[in-house]
């Protein structure tokens, strides 16, 4: 019945690392024919799509269509609550403008082997802006028909209110001391009436972005009125992982970084990537990264990467001496959306001792690492395929919901990145 449900609201979710529908997980590509979804901060590449409720501020959504034609494409807003579960809220409780609207901003490509139509979409913007604070998910849908979801994207709009401080440090229990990464903070919230705290507060925490790994549910050490304190040992304790692994594809005339070899054939580009050996036992060495993420980037000057970077079959490859028993290999990091599915999973090839699989990439520079998951499991695990180090540089955000009494939504009323290596305690 619940999943019933969700399918008479027109939503449907996947798991980021299952191929099972799961609809607290909201972020996928439905349409074969869409590629290189972003969501951005206006301005700030690199940063998750968070937003000051009223301020001056805008994210960016972009994509591009395969097809290389026109289409109806619309979007809308739908306020989710702390776990993204639909807000018990209509459009008009929400929402200052229309609820549907049509997304009018378009460019072809240019001088591309691929042809491709590449989207852009400002939010806030004059036909729709969030007049709550909460999780909000962006819908992309065909010719004004909800039933017709091409994509979906989270977007944050916070309502400051609390006052969140923090830091990162090594986990005290042996068994994670080298491995993990610890987040301790406090919390708080001045003029908020809280009868409740464990029913009213809600805290999320993301490392390096990512909702497939988030921890939630956690419940503070010690209240003293207005303020909150997390740090019970055993809690907030993340993998620390490794560096992300890093492709430059900024350039397909070029071998640039970690580019074996590109092969240039009548209807398509072929980029074949130095091998990638699991680094479980290799030493740990501080390198810079993008927190997992890509971004579209082109080493020739002059050029817009949006609309002029170009597409390339890329060609990856893991070896291994034998397959992992029982387990099935993944590729993962924004370039796959942070899903696990069939398209980003790796085939062990026993002639070449080697997993191998392939991405349809645009240009720019990537972000990647591989990772296991277990039938019946839809968590990655990295331990065996980079290895994880409590030294490694993360970004972690807090994110904190208040539900007050009586309300049908959870309020997004502060956030706070901390870094492992700045914020390190």
């Amino acid at each position: 019945m619940k999943y019933l449900f969700w399918s008479l609201l027109g939503i449907v979710y996947f798991s980021p690392c299952s191929a099972q529908v799961n609809w607290i997980t909201p972020d996928h590509v439905y349409a074969d024919n869409i590629k290189s979804v972003r969501l951005i901060p206006a301005g700030a590449p690199l940063n998750y799509p968070i937003i000051s409720l009223g301020a001056n501020q805008s994210a960016e959504l972009s994509f591009d269509d395969l097809d290389g034609d026109v289409k109806n494409y619309y979007y809308t807003l739908q306020l989710c609550n702390a776990d993204w579960s639909p807000a018990d809220l209509t459009s008009l409780d929400y929402l200052t403008g229309f609820a549907n609207n049509k997304l009018e901003d378009y460019r072809f490509s240019n001088g591309t082997l691929q042809h491709y139509t590449h989207y852009t979409l400002d939010i806030p913007n004059s036909s729709c802006q969030p007049k709550l604070s909460g999780n909000y998910l962006v819908k992309i849908f065909l010719n004004d028909d909800t039933s017709q979801l091409v994509l979906t994207r989270r977007l944050l709009v916070v309502d400051n209110k609390a006052m969140i401080t923090g830091t990162i440090q090594q986990p005290i229990n042996p068994d994670r001391f080298q491995t993990g990464q610890k987040v301790n903070f406090n919390i708080r919230l001045p003029g908020l009436d809280l009868s409740s705290v464990q029913d009213e507060v809600k805290v999320v925490i993301l490392q390096d972005y990512r909702w497939d790994n988030a921890i939630s549910g956690i419940q503070p050490t010690f209240i003293n009125g207005s303020e909150l304190d997390y740090n019970t040992e055993n809690d907030c304790v993340f993998p620390a992982m490794k560096e992300w692994r890093l492709l430059d594809l900024r350039s397909l005339d070029l071998n640039t970084e970690h580019v074996q070899r590109v092969v240039h054939l009548k209807d398509s580009t072929q980029v074949y990537v130095y091998p990638d050996p699991s680094r479980q036992t290799v030493a740990y060495q501080p390198r810079r990264d993008l927190d997992g993420l890509w971004v579209p980037e082109l080493l020739e000057p002059g050029y817009d990467p949006t609309y002029e970077g170009d597409y390339a079959l890329v060609h990856f490859i893991f070896p291994a001496r034998e397959p992992y028993a029982g387990s099935h290999l993944y590729l993962f990091g924004e370039l796959t959306n942070y899903e696990c599915s069939d398209a980003n999973r790796l085939i062990y090839d026993p002639d070449k001792q080697a997993y191998t699989g392939s991405l349809f990439l645009k240009e720019g520079y990537y972000n990647y690492v591989y990772g296991l998951i277990d039938p019946g499991s839809d968590s990655l695990d990295t331990r065996y395929t980079e290895g994880n180090w409590w030294e490694t540089e993360n970004y972690y955000t807090i994110l904190v919901y208040y539900r007050p009494p009586g309300g049908r939504a959870d309020q997004l009323i502060g956030s706070v990145n901390l870094n492992s290596v700045v914020n390190r305690n």
